[in-house]
């Protein structure tokens, strides 16, 4: 079993209650717009995936990539930046996203915490919310879940704080 710490959008801003939240976490996943700094501090305390958004620089796409696939648990994910929602998935990803979709699907860029499954493609979506003080947010969100035999589960949702 590993428990996962999602966080996305942080705009170079890391509140010191993410340490806090994710202290019991076996790897932290960053779903795009890191920011100055928040990469290095977040790889320094645990494990870290990531993907870089439309806000990072040079520094961090040639570390993190635009898409990132791999398996957790015997569970397929597909971690990008912007990556839309069931329904409504960016047009760059959807032939792709319906032809071989994940079991996970794991986005950011929107600022609005999704949990949301798709029955079309089996495929839980999951958006953590902007953790940054930067956007139009009105609170700052995390998502913390275990994944373990084939199953996500075990899933919160977190408050930090308003923007």
């Amino acid at each position: 079993m590993k428990k996962i710490g999602l966080i996305s959008d942080t705009h170079g801003y890391l509140d010191d209650a993410v340490f806090k939240h994710f202290e019991h976490c076996d790897e932290i996943w960053h779903a795009g717009d890191f920011g100055p700094d928040v990469a290095e501090k977040l790889a320094a305390f645990k494990p870290l995936r990531g993907v870089y958004g439309n806000i990072d620089g040079k520094n961090i796409r040639i570390h993190y990539p635009e898409h990132l696939r791999f398996n957790c648990e015997l569970v397929d994910v597909w971690m990008t930046h912007i990556g839309g929602y069931p329904g409504k998935y960016n047009p760059a990803i959807r032939e792709e996203i319906y032809a071989n979709p994940p079991k996970l699907f794991v986005c950011g860029h929107s600022h609005i915490l999704k949990v949301m499954y798709d029955k079309k493609i089996g495929c839980l979506h999951l958006n953590p919310g902007a953790a940054g003080k930067h956007g139009w947010q009105k609170v700052r969100t995390l998502l913390r879940f275990c994944v373990s035999e084939e199953k996500i589960h075990t899933l919160e949702a977190i408050e930090l704080a308003n923007r």
